[in-house]
């Protein structure tokens, strides 16, 4: 009975008391997003207008701009990795086998822990490595939206994964292609 009689007091005053107003971002620190603002970015009337009246030149899309810095800090090349993760979206969402093969790296990870060791294994097990799911991913997918850590780039939920490989000591030339299919 004691400690409730002590309890009740801190608790009214821990609810009436006022949050702590948030920490200050660090100067460096990119700008909070909001889901709405990246889905729809706000335009102003007049930048409509000038808009309309200037010539279209392409923006740089400021999510691939961040993805491609993460893989620049974490991986390498970024322009190679997007050329692979072009080329094996086309190939998966066309059916086209033997361009998928060409973006994949042999032994293949693949789900269940298991390995394909190499095209002719990929081609007759095609179906059940590429399934509905991994195309719905990998055709949803937008290269600027992917998550990318010191394991490679993921596509959708981790359907699919592409990484480096070096082709020197020095690690000076690297390939890029899928390392997993799950």
């Amino acid at each position: 009975m004691r400690t409730i009689a002590v309890l009740i007091p801190a608790l009214l005053l821990a609810a009436c008391s006022q949050p702590a107003p948030p920490a200050e971002p660090a100067a460096d620190a990119p700008p909070p997003m909001e889901a709405s603002a990246a889905a729809t970015p706000a335009v102003e009337p007049v930048a409509e207008a000038a808009t309309a009246a200037a010539p279209a030149t392409p923006a740089a899309d400021p999510a691939a701009e961040d993805a491609r810095a993460r893989i620049e800090t974490l991986l390498g090349d970024a322009a190679q990795y997007e050329k692979v993760f072009n080329a094996f979206k086309t190939a998966v969402v066309g059916g086209d086998r033997a361009a998928v093969v060409e973006e994949v790296r042999f032994p293949l990870n693949i789900s269940g822990g298991k390995k394909i060791t190499g095209p002719g294994e990929f081609q007759r097990n095609y179906e059940k490595i590429i399934t509905p799911a991994v195309v719905k991913a990998v055709s949803e997918q937008d290269f600027g939206k992917v998550f990318v850590n010191q394991q490679g780039v993921m596509i959708g939920d981790g359907q699919v994964w592409l990484n480096g490989q070096c082709l020197d000591q020095a690690c000076a030339k690297t390939e890029v292609k899928v390392i997993t299919i799950q």
